[in-house]
Formats: structure tokens, sequence, C-alpha cells
């Protein structure tokens, strides 16, 4: 049996916490858990996209950082406050992102506060655990943007939210020391709101959840003046005063602290674009379920797989009794709930649901670790014994249903545990979750720099993460202009960069935002050769290479049938005597009889004289925009490759072979004929002198 005096009354409970040698060893363990969870490889990725637009931000001067987040889609809480750090730590990928794990840190800390200040220091400790380990928190710990700060200013808010509002509940008469320690936390509570605002535009969702549960307050105490001693009604009556003007007073300062920055905010907000995806409510339901449970990188989680969580979240609200004067259970339980509620319903509400938004859930994960937690501890605990029960039940089958319950606590949590490590080990292991490798894709390029280089920075913040890493000399174009929409221009301003250059690297990125009609691409299509294309998480590398005018006619014309439907009707070769290091362009001409039902990449092949493979192109038809599945019977189809030459090949006569396969059966090639003959799989095309 232990005193627990989390909720500012003596209280008696039995707790999981106490299998540990203290609950404060307990609370240390589960700090160094997540300390090493969020620290650990935490400079081993590059830094992507929005971290480097972080970064610069950070680095302008306190006026133009202000006006650059005027114009930008989020406050500039966070980026102030990555300047300061900055300044100390440096500006290495592990220093830009420790100040998001040191936050991470601190929303265990405040999970713990919470979780025992609403229920139990065991519970505590559980949602702890919970928030610690899971790869939702770590992932975004790890990153070098406001989400962390974010999850720990909501679960902060709320932490003084309640310990305000116990002191408000509290059954002992007024005091100068009790009266300025509520004056304080309202005080601290205001301060907190007011650098979540500054923070996310979702923090108001935290401020509405605390509105809401002030409401319920005031309606369970004024019921609770109504049914009890008509002596102790202006008592309570003054408390319920004092809780309205004590909240009107600190939302006047989180106010008058955001007023500044209100109008920027409300025009940013307003004019939000609905960027969500269509996908069923179910899905959707799913998706926000294993993120705030298991975590972002846990897949596509069975429905099953929710029996646990939500079997301690039921035990949490389940109703209970507690002491005369003390918050209710109801209110305790219902707190974490319906913040859970009002952030995921925000989400769904404000047509915002996509995957890059999910983060916007972080407080909502907190709000799910304390309800899985307190789930946990109140069936663990709640053992039942002949005194308590009121029965003359036998001893031993109450001895069973402790044991019961104890093993249905120990069981759902640790699935819930089991799951959260698992997915875990992907995020650190899987590079299905790795961050875009723009450290990787600069080095690639700086490896072999040539004259007439030139890099293109397709659609929007690739600019100041590949400044970050790109130390050569090719010229950098960021194309579109602007924020994009003059395609005219966008075209006139690739062909310029094709004019002047002979290899031309692009970066593409976000291209729905700012080029939504693929002008960068398909103006390098009609003016250079792809020579190579490769993903790097959501970003794409490519190679293009100029070789002269494009060939719009073939050279040569054949009439080799690919399969029943599909004919090659001639090529064209950009050179026939390349040089070592050189490009091959090759353009191929194809047509179709029928319309097609199935998506075919064509591959081009070099073959050195012995026959092994020099050089390989693979792709759709017209660089994967001219697809099969789009093709017209009857109309010619322009389909360009580019070929890298060895840099030291054995001289001799090379051989340049092209096949098509199923683009979900790379194995299943379709067989070549010509005049009826069945020839192979790969049609020879012509020979190539390599010197």
């Amino acid at each position: 049996m232990t005193t627990d005096r989390g909720s500012g009354v003596q209280r008696v409970s039995v707790g999981l916490w106490r299998l540990m040698p203290s609950a404060r060893t307990a609370a240390l363990l589960v700090l160094l858990i997540a300390f090493g969870v969020r620290f650990h490889y935490l400079g081993t990725q590059s830094l992507w996209n929005d971290e480097g637009n972080s970064l610069r931000l950070a680095q302008r001067s306190l006026d133009d950082l202000i006006d650059a987040a005027a114009r930008d889609i989020h406050p500039p809480g966070y980026y102030l406050l990555l300047k300061g750090w900055i300044a100390l730590a440096g500006t290495s990928e592990f220093s830009l992102r420790a100040l998001s794990a040191f936050e991470g840190v601190l929303t265990v800390v405040a999970a713990l506060a919470l979780g025992r200040w609403l229920f139990t220091r065991g519970a505590g400790i559980l949602a702890g655990l919970l928030v610690a380990l899971s790869p939702f928190a770590v992932y975004y710990s790890q990153e070098a943007r406001m989400y962390a700060q974010l999850g720990l200013l909501s679960a902060l808010s709320m932490g003084l939210f309640v310990a305000w509002v116990q002191r408000l509940s509290h059954p002992l008469p007024s005091s100068p020391r009790a009266d300025r320690t509520r004056v304080l936390l309202a005080v601290a509570l205001g301060l907190c709101n007011a650098a979540g605002l500054y923070t996310h535009y979702s923090y108001p969702c935290t401020m509405l959840a605390q509105g809401v549960m002030l409401a319920l307050w005031i309606v369970w105490r004024w019921g609770h003046t109504r049914s009890g001693l008509s002596s102790a009604a202006p008592h309570q009556n003054h408390e319920i005063r004092g809780a309205l003007t004590g909240y009107v007073a600190l939302n006047l300062l989180t106010l008058v602290l955001f007023l500044l920055w209100l109008p920027t905010a409300w025009d940013q907000v307003t004019a939000w674009p609905r960027t969500g995806v269509s996908l069923a409510v179910g899905e959707q339901v799913r998706t926000v379920l294993a993120w705030i449970t298991y975590g972002n990188t846990a897949g596509k989680v069975a429905w099953l797989r929710f029996l646990w969580p939500g079997l301690l979240v039921v035990a949490a609200l389940w109703p209970e009794r507690r002491p005369p004067g003390d918050l209710p259970h109801s209110w305790r339980a219902g707190l974490p709930l319906l913040w859970a509620g009002i952030v995921i319903g925000a989400l769904f509400a404000s047509g915002a649901y996509r995957d890059a938004n999910l983060k916007f859930l972080l407080p909502a994960q907190v709000a799910a670790a304390l309800l899985i937690g307190a789930g946990a501890q109140r069936l663990w605990s709640a053992t039942r014994s002949p005194a308590n029960e009121g029965t003359n039940a036998p001893a031993s089958r109450l001895r069973k249903t402790n044991a019961v319950r104890r093993m249905l606590a120990a069981v759902c949590l640790f699935l819930v545990v089991i799951g959260q490590v698992q997915a875990l080990h992907a995020l650190y292991a899987d590079p299905a979750y790795a961050r875009d490798d723009y450290r990787a894709m600069a080095a690639l390029i700086a490896a072999d720099p040539r004259p007439g280089d030139a890099i293109i920075l397709d659609a929007p913040n690739q600019a100041e993460v590949f400044s970050y890493y790109y130390r050569g000399n090719a010229p950098v174009y960021g194309l579109p202009r602007g924020l994009g929409g003059d395609d005219v221009q966008t075209r006139a301003d690739v062909q310029a960069v094709i004019r002047d250059h002979r290899r031309i690297f692009v970066l593409f990125w976000g291209e729905d935002e700012r080029d939504p009609h693929r002008v960068v691409q398909a103006t390098l299509d009609e003016g250079a050769y792809p020579v190579s294309s490769r993903w790097s998480g959501h970003v794409r590398l490519a190679q293009n290479a100029v070789l002269g005018e494009p060939q719009t006619a073939p050279q040569v014309l054949i009439d080799a049938h690919f399969g029943d439907q599909i004919s090659l009707t001639g090529y064209a070769l950009s050179t026939d005597a390349p040089q070592p290091g050189d490009v091959i362009g090759v353009t191929l001409f194809w047509i179709t009889d029928a319309p097609l039902k199935v998506r075919y990449k064509v591959t081009v092949q070099l073959l050195a004289p012995g026959g092994t493979l020099a050089s390989q192109h693979d792709a759709e038809p017209g660089n994967n925009l001219a697809l099969t599945t789009a093709w017209t019977p009857g109309a010619t189809v322009i389909d360009t490759h580019g070929l890298v030459i060895p840099p030291d090949p054995a001289p001799g006569q090379y051989t340049l072979v092209v096949g098509l396969y199923d683009i979900n059966a790379p194995l299943d090639r379709l067989p070549v004929t010509v005049n009826e003959k069945l020839v192979s799989s790969l049609f020879e095309l012509a020979g190539v002198e390599v010197r």
C-alpha cells in the first residue's frame, strides 16, 4: 500500500509501479530510454527539404527571419529558437536535430507528470514509456522542424492546465500561498499557450480542449455545490468565479502576446489550400490509430491489433468513485480522450488529411499514451478482496479474478510496447522510412564534374538543403521560377539551359505544387536524352545529355514486331562512334495497331564485344510519360534513351539491343519477330564502334 499525493489529496492505491525498485528509478529509466532512442543515429541521415529550409531561415537576420516566416506557412517561434540554438551548437546534422531531440525527451517528462496528476504515478510512468518508445514521437524528435516542439508545448500546457484546475478543486481553504500558486500556474499556462501559437497553427486544438474541460469542471463543480451542504455553496461559487476570472485572464495574456502575429496567422490559415487526399474514412481512421498507438513506421496495422490498446482505453474510462472534493474520474479520463478527439477531428474537418500532415497529431499520441497507461495501471491495481467486495465470495475466486486482471493488463501492455519496438526498429533499419538523401545526391553530382554541367532544382524548397551539401561549380537553376504557374516562361528557361549546357542533372520533388504540367521534364525530353533516373525517398535525381538537335524521324527504317500488337518502325542514333565516357543517344519510333492494357517498359542495352552488358537504360516510353496504356493505335510514339559509354571500355564493336517487358514482370520480355520469324526477346538495332 502506498500513498499517492499526485492529485493534491491523499489517496491509497496499489500500482504496477511497485514492481520497480522505486518510482523515481522507473521514471529515470524511462527518460534514459527516451534519450537513447532519440539520439541514436541522430546525425546519420541527410537533411531533407524542410530541414534545409529551417536552417536557412534560422541563419537570417531577425527582421529577415520574421519577414520570411510571414510568407511561409508556419509561425516564427521554432525558427527563432533554432537561431539561438545553432549559435551555441553549430549547424551539423546532429546539432540541428539535437534541439528537437531534447524537446522530445522533455515531452516524455511532461507525460510522466501529466499521467501522475491525472491518475497515479504508475500510470504516469507507463504513459511516459509509451511516449518514449513511440516511433511517431521519435521520428519527429530527430527532425529539425517544429513538430517536436508542438508536442512538447501541448503536453506542457495540458500539464499546467491540470495542475491549475486541481488547485482550484482543492478542498482545503484558500491561503495566500495557494492563491499565489494558482496565479503562477495561470501565468505559466498563458505564456506556454502563446509559445504554442507561435510554434504551429494546429496548437489551438489543445487550447480548445482546455476550454471544454474547464466548462465541464464548472458544470461538475456547480452540480457538486447544488447537491452539497448549503454552507459550502458560497465558498464553491467563489471558486467557480475565480476559475472563470483566471481562465479569461490567462487567455487575454496569450492573446496580447500573440496579437502582433494574429493578422498574419489569419491570412496564412485562411489561405491554406485543402491538401487532403481522397481515401476511405475507414482507412484514414486505421492510419491515424496506427500512428498514435504503434507509430508511423508500423505499416498497415491489422484491425485486430487495436484490440489490446482499445481494452486498456476502456479500462481507463471505466467509471470509478473518487473521494469527495477530488476531481471526478470521468473528468480525468475524459481529458485525454477529448484532447485526442479534438486534435484528430480538426485534421479531418479541415480537409487536411494526408500522410504529410499526420505529424499534427503528436499531441494526440501523448493523449493516447495517457489513456493506455492509465488503463494498464488500473487493471493491475484494481484488486478485489472480501473486505472491499462486500460479498462472501471465496478467497480463491477473488485471487483468480485478480490474477486474470493483472495478466490482461500485462499482456495488453506488452503487445502495445512490442509493436512500438518493432516499428522503432523499422524506423532505423528500413530504407522506406529514410529521409531524402540530398547528401548522397550532391556527392554523386560532384564526384565527376565536367565543363558544361548544370543542375535544375524542380519545384519548391530544394535550394536550401541542396546548397548545404553541394560545393561544386555547376550553375544551379531553380525552376519554375517563384511559385510557378507560368508554363511559357518555364519552357523558355529550360530551353536556355539546354542551349548552354551539355549535361543536366535535375532533382524532381513536389512537382504537383509548382510544375503540375511537368513542363520541366517535357522540355528536357524534347531537347535532351534521359541517361539515368534514381529515387531517394520522394526525390528523383535524373541525368540528361544534350547531344545536338533531337531526332524527329528515323535514320533507319525497320519492321520489328514485339508481341502481337507493338511494332518498332525505326530508330536514330546520335553517333555511331562514341568516345569513352560519352553518351550515345538512341531514339526509337513505336506504333501499335490496337489499344494496350499492359504497361510495358523499354530496355536499351549496349553489349560489349564478348556479349557482356556495358551500359543500360530502362524506362517506360517517352521517359515514363508516354505510357503504353495511353497509346493511340496508328500514332507514332517517339522514345529517347541515353546510354553512357564506360570511361575505360575495351575497344571494339559493341551492339545496341532493345526489348519490351511488362512493368510488373521484368523477366517476361515480349517475343520479337521480323518477317514473321521469331528472333529473340531482344532485337539488335545496330553495331557501335568504341575506340
